[in-house]
């Protein structure tokens, strides 16, 4: 069931689906008889990619995730902390990927994702000096476990390693969710993922009976407080913002039709 899901899934994202129109209107066009029909699936192919890739049409479908949740504000470990943030004891850190490679260091071999939850991570370790750090994020052969990586890089920017607890079984949120409760219980923590995946992962977390603070990270839909023309143009970040705006939308609803999600 999960490599299926991730097989439909990959399938379902706009430059796969823009590839695909492209790639079957060239080859039916060579038909006299279809191509017409080619033409029009070429046609459909590159109008979706170039929307798709614009990056107001990426903010405007990324936003509304990112938005839901507010980040844990700036805080020094003098000011009085929120409520809420004081009773946490724990810090749970979602997974986010990384490389398989001895020539980086643990903060170089984490993706963008997984770099800026675990930095948001020691943040918090910093203003909750008491609190046990949970990473997640399975391991594949006899390679460190993404949990490890995690640990690693964050080990790497100070923090005490005595401080960590790795949770390596779970191959997405869904089974991350399940680790958590078998661990904490109701016990409230602060829970760290990146802005666009955390409606989704709170979403599951409260199903699962667990009681996590949201301190989202890694938001992607920054804009300058200025107009600039480039905002408006096509580029790679337009359509990984579409891309991933659509893919927390897919994984929402899926939950949801199987009673993951409660919402």
């Amino acid at each position: 069931m999960f490599w299926l899901k991730k097989a439909i899934t990959f399938c379902l994202m706009p430059f796969n689906v823009s590839l695909g129109l492209l790639v079957f209107g060239v080859l039916i066009s060579t038909r006299k008889k279809w191509a017409g029909f080619g033409r029009m699936l070429t046609l459909c192919g590159v109008l979706l990619l170039l929307l798709a890739s614009n990056r107001q049409v990426g903010l405007w479908l990324l936003r509304p995730l990112e938005l839901q949740y507010q980040p844990i504000p700036e805080l020094t470990t003098n000011d009085h902390l929120p409520t809420n943030l004081y009773a946490c004891r724990y810090i749970v850190v979602l997974g986010g990927g990384h490389a398989d490679t001895q020539l980086l260091p643990s903060t170089s071999k984490l993706s963008s994702y997984a770099l800026g939850r675990i930095t948001e991570a020691v943040r918090l370790a910093r203003l909750l000096p008491e609190a046990t750090i949970i990473t997640t994020g399975p391991a594949y052969a006899d390679l460190p476990s993404h949990a490890q990586i995690l640990g690693s890089a964050a080990v790497s920017l100070g923090v005490d390693p005595q401080r960590f607890v790795f949770l390596e079984n779970g191959r997405d949120t869904e089974n991350e969710a399940i680790m958590i409760k078998a661990k904490l219980g109701k016990a409230p923590f602060a829970l760290v993922t990146s802005a666009w995946h955390m409606p989704r992962a709170m979403a599951l977390m409260r199903h699962a009976g667990l009681n996590p603070l949201a301190c989202p990270t890694n938001f992607l839909t920054r804009s300058n407080d200025r107009f600039t023309w480039s905002e408006y143009l096509c580029g790679l970040d337009g359509l990984e913002n579409s891309t991933w705006a659509i893919y927390e939308r897919l994984g929402y609803q899926w939950a949801r039709l199987r009673g993951l999600i409660d919402e």
